[in-house]
Formats: structure tokens, C-alpha cells, sequence
């Protein structure tokens, strides 16, 4: 197989840019001071960032209609492209009344605006369909599907622009736009690129994928996502800093790097594994690993449907190639990290901890043991833990 020249190529095949500049953008202020004001939710502001810049490419707005529909009961956009998680505006009841299609809408945060959106479509949606079709359950409890509940029936769809300054991000120093990860990879020769999802401390058996991966191209792209996630879930800014000790002490400067994904997490399992491939895609990445339940919730999704799902599409047509690992853990009587297709022994042998169990460990400052979690992140997380309830 021929090798990508410096990363994959955009979803779509363009890198979208929705960031106006200069005396455009200050054409676009003055006209966002007359309209009529959709103030946006912390998940709808990381959607507007992950249009704009390119992320979501081939979107350059809110989804209308055909394209909504495509993507929940066919898992495709209107033209036919792989996209499995609707990426929406809605309105409330009252909001509803006062936007129509052909509107120009100013799209704000805390206040200030933002960006505008050209308004093409407005059209109702069934959300225990599409809680069915993506999260493959329309119980309340599911936190992916809570979201979706609380958000207005009627949806608006369109281009999006944005001109505004978009607020001062967590991690200033990791933001980094796909233009920019594209552009690191270059500058450090790598033309091969595998990328991480995760929305949790990395642990040992994290540790062994990632560089089993690496074995095969030439960078890792450590890319956690810092949007908004379940409230039991272990805050971005804990987290961080377990990464940054951990790419410090444990990996080689010159093959892995670490940018953030401003993105909300959904929790779709298989779906968003498609979604988060797509993502990294955009970012650069040539490769992408699944493991084990990917952006699962426990009890929704078996533990390889993430795997599986890639099955439902031709060979290539996702764009970039994923790579599936088996649950890993370490084993006792191996001596080493493994999987269940590598490591001969039983279960009371492996060192397995869930995430609950991890987390009250860590709130009641108690390590996790050397063979689960590197004990300069469990120092890390032990102190950022504590308090946190």
C-alpha cells in the first residue's frame, strides 16, 4: 500500500474553514447586532467549534433535514457519506416561533456573539426514533439519550460562519485545530498517524495498546476529549494532567504528541466509534484504535459492537483504518500486560478494574495497583481526587 503523504485525507476530501476574518468579520458582527439571538448550550458552542475549524468536515452547519434523516436511519449523509451521529441545533417551543427558514441567526455565548447562521430548513423531529436509531435505546437513564430529551423538538439547519472570540479554551497550549495537528505532523516527518479517544485517565492496559499501535506507524496522537461528559466521569483538568506526566515518564517525544478534542461526548457506543474515527480523520490520523466498548455506557452495547459496526460499511469508504484490540489487562502469571487472545490463564490471574471501582479508590485515596495505572498518574489522580464526590 502506498503511503499517505503527511496524514489522511478530509472527510469529504476539503478541510472546511467557517472562520471569517478581517473586514468580513466585522461586517458580520454589526449584522449579528440586529438579529435575532439563539444563545447556545456548552455542547452546541463545542459544535460550533468542531464545524468551523474543520473537524466535522463535510459539515459547514447544523444538519438540515435530508441530511438528519440520512444519518439516523441510514447512518449517511443526504449525498451518501458514512456520518452516524446528528450534529443538530434545536429550538424551544418559544425560540421556534421567532426563527424561520431563510432567517439569518445570530448564534452567541454568555452574551456575545459568536457566529451566524443562515437558516435553510426548519423541520420537526421524532427523538425517541433517533434515540432508538443512535443510542439503540430511548430510555431516559442512558445519559446520551437524557441529552437528546432535553433538547427542543424543532431544528433548525445551515451554514454556519463564526467572527467572534470564542472563550478562552482549558487547555490554550493543546487546542489545536485539525489545520495545526496536520501541520505538527508534517513538521515532524510523520506520515502515518494513529489516534486515541479518551475521556479517561490512561492506564496501563491504554498504555499497551497505544504502543502496540505505534509499533505500526510512525506517531501517536494522544487526543482525550475535554467537551462535556456524565458527571461521574473524572474532570478535564484532573486528567490532564495524568496525561502530561504520563507522556513525560512513559513515551518517546519524538512518536507521540497530545492535542484535545473539544468535542461533547454522546456515549453511542458503535456509532460514535464510526463518529470518532471520522473525527481523528479530519484531524490527520491515518490510523484509529477501538478497544474494548467503545464510548459505551454498561449494559447498552456488547463489548465488541464498536468493532463490529465497521462491517456495515464498504472496505475504505470510513477513510481511515482502524485498528481493534481485545480487552488488555495484566497478567500475573504472564508477567506482562496481554489479551484474552494472547494470555493462556484465568481471570483471577488479570488485574481488572472498572471505572467505578477505580474511582472510589482513587476518591478515598487509595491507589490502584503499579500493574494497573503508573504510579505517577495515580499520585496525580489521588490529589486531584480529592473532595470530589
Amino acid at each position: 500500500m502506498e503511503r499517505l503523504q503527511y496524514g489522511s485525507i478530509p472527510h469529504g476530501g476539503t478541510l472546511v474553514n467557517r472562520r471569517v476574518e478581517g473586514d468580513e468579520a466585522r461586517k458580520l458582527a454589526e449584522e449579528a447586532s440586529s438579529l435575532y439571538a439563539r444563545e447556545l448550550s456548552p455542547r452546541e458552542l463545542s459544535d460550533v467549534l468542531m464545524i468551523t475549524t474543520g473537524a466535522y468536515s463535510p459539515l459547514t452547519g447544523f444538519m438540515t433535514e435530508a441530511d438528519y434523516l440520512g444519518v439516523v436511519n441510514d447512518m449517511r449523509l443526504a449525498g451518501g457519506l458514512p456520518w452516524t451521529i446528528p450534529v443538530t441545533l434545536s429550538l424551544s417551543p418559544e425560540q421556534a416561533g421567532k426563527v424561520q427558514q431563510g432567517d439569518r441567526v445570530a448564534l452567541t455565548y454568555a452574551g456575545r456573539p459568536l457566529a451566524i447562521m443562515e437558516v435553510t430548513d426548519k423541520f420537526s423531529r421524532d427523538k425517541q426514533h433517533e434515540a432508538r436509531q443512535v443510542y439503540r435505546t430511548d430510555e431516559e437513564k442512558h445519559p446520551g439519550v437524557s441529552a437528546l430529551y432535553r433538547e427542543g423538538d424543532v431544528v433548525i439547519g445551515g451554514s454556519v460562519s463564526t467572527f467572534g472570540q470564542f472563550p478562552e479554551p482549558q487547555f490554550p497550549e493543546y487546542q489545536l485545530t485539525p489545520t495545526q495537528t496536520r501541520q505538527a505532523f508534517a513538521d515532524k516527518g510523520w506520515k502515518t498517524i494513529v489516534g486515541f479517544q479518551t475521556r479517561n485517565p490512561v492506564h496501563r492496559a491504554h498504555e499497551y495498546i497505544q504502543k502496540s499501535a505505534l509499533e505500526i506507524v510512525d506517531g501517536l496522537l494522544l487526543h482525550p476529549l475535554v467537551g462535556e461528559t456524565k458527571s461521574d466521569d473524572i474532570p478535564a483538568d484532573i486528567r490532564m494532567k495524568a496525561y502530561q506526566v504520563l507522556l513525560a515518564n512513559y513515551y518517546p517525544e519524538s512518536h507521540a504528541m497530545m492535542s484535545v478534542n473539544p468535542a461533547a461526548m454522546r456515549y453511542a457506543g458503535p456509532r460514535e466509534a464510526i463518529f470518532h474515527a471520522l473525527i481523528r480523520k479530519n484531524f490527520g490520523c491515518t490510523h484509529f484504535i477501538i478497544g474494548r466498548d467503545h464510548a459505551g455506557v454498561p449494559g447498552y452495547y456488547g463489548p465488541y459492537d464498536a468493532h463490529h459496526i465497521f462491517d456495515e460499511f464498504a472496505p475504505g469508504e470510513i477513510g481511515i483504518q482502524p485498528l481493534f484490540f481485545e480487552n488488555s489487562f495484566f497478567c500475573n502469571r504472564c508477567g506482562n500486560m496481554a489479551t484474552e487472545k494472547t494470555c493462556p490463564h484465568p481471570a483471577e490471574d488479570h488485574v481488572v478494574l472498572s471505572g467505578t471501582r477505580v474511582r472510589e479508590m482513587l476518591r478515598s485515596g487509595q491507589a490502584p495497583p503499579p500493574t494497573f495505572s503508573r504510579p505517577e498518574v495515580v499520585e496525580v489522580l489521588i490529589e486531584g481526587m480529592k473532595g470530589q464526590e
